[in-house]
């Protein structure tokens, strides 16, 4: 699987991998589908894991993003203001931590394996800003969510 992203939370740690060594046909698009996956890591998880030697695994670049507060009521407003106050291109959003996820189709919310419930949702991803290097969401956004009393995640994407 293809490492995505990887976010701090308080004191855990989400990782977030999707299959691309069989582009469209890994259902990774689906939260339960096992095309893609998302890890909760404790604070003691600092240890990396081991590249595997073939396939797609690391995106072709690496962005290190800042995080930005916007007064906004939502995120697609919250990325046009941020673009009108900046100057710089909508395409720099790289995405969103917390609030509500702004879906592109309906509500996807996964429900956690363990428990049931809905999970909360933890932020959503653009693909990126240059489409060489960008990630394959089929021109949408992916989604990522976790149960923080049975330490679980998920993650899909719609388009």
């Amino acid at each position: 699987m293809q490492f995505l992203a990887q976010v701090r939370l308080g004191g855990d740690l989400l990782s977030i991998f999707m299959c691309q060594n069989d582009p469209g046909l890994c259902d990774e698009w689906d939260a339960t589908a096992g095309g893609n996956r998302a890890y909760l890591f404790g604070a003691d998880a600092t240890e990396p894991a081991a590249v595997p030697g073939e396939g797609e695994t690391l995106l072709e670049e690496v962005s290190a993003v800042e995080v930005v507060p916007v007064d906004a009521p939502a995120y697609p407003q919250a990325a046009a203001e941020w673009s009108r106050r900046t100057g710089r291109p909508r395409s720099d959003v790289l995405g969103h931590l917390g609030g509500e996820p702004a879906w592109l189709q309906f509500d996807e919310t996964p429900a956690c394996a363990s428990c049931e419930r809905p999970m909360d949702f933890v932020m959503a991803l653009e693909e990126g800003h240059d489409w060489h290097t960008k990630i394959n969401f089929g021109g949408g956004r992916g989604y990522a969510f976790r149960c923080a009393p049975c330490r679980a995640a998920a993650f899909l994407w719609q388009r």
